[in-house]
């Protein structure tokens, strides 16, 4: 199994590119599903992910192609073969369950598993069964499966989201689109991702408006048209990098970065000290009084302080000056990279949904465990200003969200390597 080398005390200096957004892209995938046209999305991020998707929609149908050095997907699905996720494709990452949806939509009854990813707490299917259940469906869970099907095709309806789930707003959009009359959406989820999904679905012909608000309105349409997409950057990759320069040193463009992206995240980097800059290509972030400031966060779904960005914001707040409380609402399991960055010297003190860091001067290199995808990430940020080598292992996690760190960092002058077992 793969892991991470990285050496600390090196500054960085340069550009990264920000890639498109995994969380987009892996919405924007099913899409095809309600369409017999072609669906090209560009902008497409290189990950392990997008490789499980792909797979998952062959197995119902669709063909996807890679094009361009895997940066744009063409899909086709002019027939279905199948209307059953299965379980050995599902389980290894949780946006799978975006296709039930889609598939309700169009053929009007689906079999679909219950979904996998990372183990950082509940993210119930009940929300998205309730959803689809407003719309006229009717679903039973049994073996581990979700079997769905229609009297006669969804019908618009209230949908009452009881938590602004991402993943159930993210379902209700597209399974809406084929929906016979109009369906409403409040408590719906604001995320980037949400509008991403919003436009390629308008660019397909689809209906609606709201998107980025509350309360989103979708008038079904009889059918879906072909288009051409291009994927929203990665906000969480974009967070990721910017603070890399703040925990190293020195100055860093973020290249295709934009504020209203990250938004509640820069206003924290403010507070903490950080200088970030728009420019003609997208974000620069140095902090020039070296360590920065020890800063509260409290995370909450968009427009607040994004949960996937919150381990990597621990490690910055390890070097802080100053104490820090992280109040984590979203899940409520995301603090098991707190244990590892303690093997390498920080101070953190984890009760419940809150983790008190006191930041230390130095931190050492030491083997570090990643637990899940943004937690994997940490350990590497907090290894480029540790003394000493930091390895990070079981970086599989890593590979589902982040394409080419190890290029990335090291084009900006981070000593890290790859090392392949």
């Amino acid at each position: 199994m793969d892991s991470i080398l990285v050496k600390g005390g090196k500054a960085l200096n340069g550009q990264i590119a920000i890639a498109g957004a995994k969380n987009a892209a892996l919405t924007l995938m099913p899409a095809t599903l309600l369409s017999e046209e072609p669906l090209t999305l560009t902008n497409m991020p290189r990950l392990s992910d997008i490789r499980t998707m792909t797979l998952l929609l062959q197995s119902l149908g669709a063909e996807v192609s890679s094009l361009a050095d895997n940066k744009v997907v063409a899909m086709s699905c002019h027939g279905l073969s199948s209307t059953h996720a299965d379980y050995d494709i599902v389980r290894k990452m949780r946006a799978s369950n975006l296709v039930l949806g889609p598939l309700l939509a169009r053929e009007g009854h689906a079999t679909v598993s219950l979904p996998g990813g990372c183990a950082i707490g509940a993210r119930p299917m009940d929300i998205h069964i309730t959803a689809l259940e407003a719309m006229g469906a009717q679903i039973e869970l049994k073996d581990g499966y979700l079997h769905a099907t229609t009297q006669g095709g969804l019908k618009g309806g209230l949908v009452k989201l009881r938590f602004a789930s991402v993943g159930a707003t993210e379902n209700v959009l597209m399974a809406a689109t084929l929906a016979k009359g109009t369906t409403v959406i409040e408590n719906a989820a604001r995320e980037p991702e949400i509008v991403d999904l919003a436009d390629c679905l308008r660019a397909m012909g689809a209906q609606i408006e709201g998107d980025g608000t509350s309360r989103i309105e979708i008038q079904g349409v009889d059918r879906l048209h072909g288009a051409t997409h291009p994927v929203v950057t990665d906000r969480i990759e974009l967070g990721t990098y910017m603070l890399a320069p703040v925990i190293a040193g020195g100055e860093v463009e973020c290249l295709g970065g934009k504020l209203s992206l990250v938004e509640s995240f820069v206003e924290k980097l403010h507070e903490a000290g950080v200088t970030v800059e728009e420019t003609d290509k997208g974000l620069k972030v140095r902090c020039d009084g070296g360590r920065p400031n020890a800063v509260d966060v409290t995370t909450e779904p968009f427009p607040g302080f994004p949960t996937d960005l919150q381990a990597q914001m621990m490690a910055m707040l390890c070097f802080a000056n100053g104490t820090s409380v992280l109040e984590e609402k979203i899940f409520e399991n995301r603090f098991m990279h707190a244990p590892e960055l303690t093997r390498m010297g920080a101070n953190i003190e984890v009760h419940g949904g809150h983790a008190t860091v006191h930041g230390v001067e130095k931190m050492k290199g030491a083997q570090v465990m990643a637990t899940d995808l943004r937690a994997s990430v940490s350990l590497i940020l907090a290894g480029l200003a540790a003394e000493g080598e930091t390895q990070v292992n079981r970086v599989y996690h890593l590979d589902r969200g982040y394409e080419h760190v190890e290029d990335k960092l090291g084009a900006v002058g981070a000593t890290i390597e790859r090392i392949k077992e």
